[in-house]
């Protein structure tokens, strides 16, 4: 009989009510005005205010003195990854600000639809959000370079912004899940013992075919698109896209991409344009600051929050009761197995809305699990990071969804139905489990 990991914090049921107080909070209010007809219904509340209570109700279950369930949560909030976000936020904002204040947006836009015909829109935005992920091994990064352009889009044509935008988080996603350099690959070959390669060759057979069914989708999808007529544009504008682009295949760091987009938007703005002064791109970076605020805030709340439910054993008692669920299956039963992992990750990155922590937190449970059903290690780390990726695309309060619709001007949950290539990949997924697919022996190494 396996053990679980020793180390850990005692399981605790208790502990999650905090999360569930916060999604009670953020999601009941968002439900309640869209029933009532409220504009902006999602916005009513702002989230990170609506975290406030469960922050202090994680803070009075702990199970310790007061200072160090603060403690806890200050690391929780200044954990690595956070910082990481929260300073893509930060950047992605202030390059998108600029990019729209100089016309670069416009220009791209204008020059995308005098090159593709308006039903090659989506399409397009869902394989270059795809390959830019890829390549940097990040989904903000990508969706920090292209969700300006996929909102010009629908300004111009009549692609609806729900689905320009989920068709740029639906390529970020793809690109996460399957880059060499993705934290999510890594923590999921790490947490399985397994090559990087050895898992590519499992992923790719069940991402590559959703990516073109979903491919297929936006065809169907913008086959009623009228022709638009493009007004004229300048090309030195496109420069600072270009850049980042072009950056993203050189394996710099997705802070230094953005940085180098930001001086270089700001130099262009500078030269080609007479009213946009030094002053002007002080005031356009700190807007794009201002405008990612609340979403970076949000990030290092949920994140502090994340760490004393871990700390509290929350996430252990879960990742327990589903265990303890896939040995009701017979030992063997490999289906029940990848079934078990599935849920692991599922829920765990429900919890803790960051699909490299959920890989980390589930990771050695998956590994027992696949150990006692006889499932291929490969096959588990390649499941491991599908459903972290998908669960991570469709969350309403997960960084991706976040920082898109601060862009675009959306609702989280408005955008989650038009994230097609989730879905897909969900359902891809599905049937790999069911149909046993791919034959590890004509993909191992």
């Amino acid at each position: 009989m396996t053990t679980h990991s020793p180390g850990k914090a005692q399981a605790r049921a208790l502990a999650l009510i905090p999360l569930i107080v916060f999604l009670a909070i953020f999601l009941g209010s968002g439900i309640y005005h869209s029933i009532i007809g409220t504009e902006f219904a999602f916005y009513q509340i702002k989230a990170p205010v609506a975290a406030i209570p469960a922050i202090i109700l994680a803070v009075l279950l702990y199970r310790g003195k007061l200072n160090q369930a603060i403690e806890d949560f200050l690391e929780g909030a200044s954990h690595p990854n956070l910082i990481l976000m929260f300073m893509v936020f930060m950047l992605a904002g202030a390059f998108a600000s600029i990019t729209s204040t100089i016309g670069s947006v416009d220009s791209t836009v204008q020059f995308g639809l005098s090159m593709i015909p308006p039903q090659f829109v989506l399409p397009m935005l869902f394989l270059i959000s795809a390959f830019i992920a890829t390549a940097m091994g990040t989904s903000m990064g990508t969706i920090a370079a292209c969700a300006p352009i996929a909102f010009g889009f629908s300004e111009v044509t009549d692609i609806s912004t729900v689905a320009a935008i989920g068709a740029v988080v639906g390529g970020a996603m793809f690109g996460d899940n399957l880059s060499m350099i993705s934290d999510t690959t890594i923590a999921a070959t790490r947490s399985q013992n397994v090559e990087l390669r050895d898992k590519f060759r499992v992923n790719v057979w069940i991402a590559l075919p959703a990516a073109i069914l979903t491919i297929l989708a936006y065809f169907i999808l913008s086959d009623g698109s009228q022709h638009i007529e493009f007004k004229a544009y300048n090309i030195w504008l496109i420069l600072p896209y270009i850049a980042v682009f072009l950056l993203a295949f050189s394996r710099l760091h997705v802070l230094a991409v953005l940085t180098i987009g930001i001086v270089i938007s700001g130099v262009i703005g500078l030269f080609l344009n007479a009213d946009f002064t030094v002053l002007k791109l002080n005031t356009s970076i700190y807007d794009g600051f201002v405008g990612m605020f609340e979403v970076a805030l949000l990030s290092m709340f949920l994140g502090g929050l994340s760490a004393i439910m871990q700390k509290e054993g929350g996430l252990e008692w879960l990742i327990q009761r589903i265990y303890s669920i896939t040995r009701l299956f017979k030992v063997g039963a490999e289906r029940a197995g990848e079934i078990g992992i599935c849920f692991l990750v599922i829920l765990s990155n429900l919890f803790v809305a960051n699909n490299t922590v959920a890989i980390i937190l589930s990771g050695d449970m998956a590994r027992e699990v696949a150990k006692e059903y006889g499932v291929d290690p490969k096959r588990a780390a390649a499941l491991l990071d599908i459903f972290s990726c998908v669960v991570q695309g469709l969350i309403p309060y997960g960084a991706q969804l976040l920082l898109a619709c601060s862009i675009a001007k959306l609702s989280p949950v408005e955008l989650i139905s038009n994230i097609y290539y989730c879905w897909i990949l969900a359902v891809c997924a599905i049937l790999a489990i069911v149909c046993r697919y791919p034959r590890l022996k004509s993909v191992a190494s």
